[in-house]
């Protein structure tokens, strides 16, 4: 058994709020006007204050303190306290995961965020890395933001505003053809970003070209007849994720590996190759979307037939 969680170091309310509750804290700043928005201290301490009052309340009910014990009602806590970036709540999360208290036992997870806790400060979280293996980027379905809570609407203009004026072209012609095809404007710009920074006159060593990085093979079966033209290359990559959508039906992580690397290597691996390229690729894409799937139109092309074998083998690791 590992040791408990005990007394954790401080840290700044920027660092406790972590990855997960800069993004929350983010969709705030959003929602609110102009004329009533909160400073970002303002928002940053009420998420600190919120984690870190689900991480007490998540150590009572995991030790029956003054409550019912119950661990797996303490780890939902913690694994909400975890999301909006309470590193004791990692480093306790991560212990339930390594010793199956409340949870099934997955080191992978652990691993993982004892790897957050340990990157916001946490020196237990630290040295439990040791027992659980190196860090896989993990985590359990709870620590991904809600579908709920994001915005399908997503306001660009304030990314785009900060381009270079030839950047701001391409990423407004992106913004505005993108919806035309079914596809939200943050996954597009997130393809485009990652494939050439924007670039209309990119081309790679494998003769990929423009804005979205068309071989030669994708630009015909999409009628692009001018590569090199953005506005048509936008529009011929734009239809190629819509057709990736509904081929895996609208999975990001398998759309966004089948644009690097083709659907067929997506389907001969079963699910994301084992092309480092491809994985920090995919990487990429999940970190500035921020969500796992997509809305995707089905009459445009029917599934993958080996979508079915992607989702046992991803339930059984789930539950292995």
């Amino acid at each position: 058994m590992f040791p408990a969680p005990g007394m954790m170091p401080s840290v700044s309310v920027w660092r406790r709020l972590g990855r997960w509750g800069l993004f929350s804290a983010s969709l705030l700043l959003c929602s609110v006007s102009p004329s009533h928005a909160a400073s970002k201290d303002e928002v940053a301490s009420a998420f600190a204050r919120q984690a870190r009052y689900l991480a007490e309340q998540a150590l009572s009910y995991e030790h029956g303190e003054g409550v019912r014990r119950d661990p797996e009602h303490a780890a939902v806590l913690y694994c909400e306290s975890a999301r909006l970036g309470d590193p004791e709540a990692m480093y306790a999360l991560g212990w339930m995961y390594a010793n199956a208290r409340g949870v099934v036992r997955n080191d992978e997870y652990a691993g993982t965020l004892f790897a957050m806790a340990a990157f916001l400060g946490n020196a237990h979280a630290e040295k439990m890395t040791r027992y659980t293996g190196d860090y896989t980027g993990a985590v359990p379905d709870c620590l991904h933001p809600p579908a709920s809570t994001l915005l399908a609407e997503w306001p660009a203009d304030e990314l785009i505003a900060a381009m270079s004026g030839d950047r701001q072209r391409i990423a407004r012609l992106l913004v505005e053809h993108a919806p035309r095809y079914g596809i939200r404007p943050r996954f597009a710009l997130a393809i485009a970003l990652a494939e050439s920074n924007l670039n209309p006159s990119a081309l790679s060593p494998k003769n990929a070209m423009g804005v979205m990085q068309l071989i030669p093979e994708t630009a015909e079966r999409f009628n692009v007849r001018k590569p090199l033209d953005p506005e048509e290359n936008i529009k011929g990559g734009l239809a190629y994720l819509r057709w990736l959508l509904a081929y895996f039906e609208g999975d990001i992580a398998l759309v966004a590996a089948g644009y690097n690397a083709g659907e067929g290597a997506v389907e001969r691996y079963r699910g994301v190759p084992p092309y480092r390229e491809t994985q920090k690729y995919v990487e990429r894409i999940l970190a500035f979307v921020r969500n796992r799937q997509h809305p995707y139109d089905s009459s445009v092309v029917a599934p993958s037939s080996a979508i079915s074998t992607f989702r046992l083998a991803a339930q059984k690791e789930q539950d292995s």
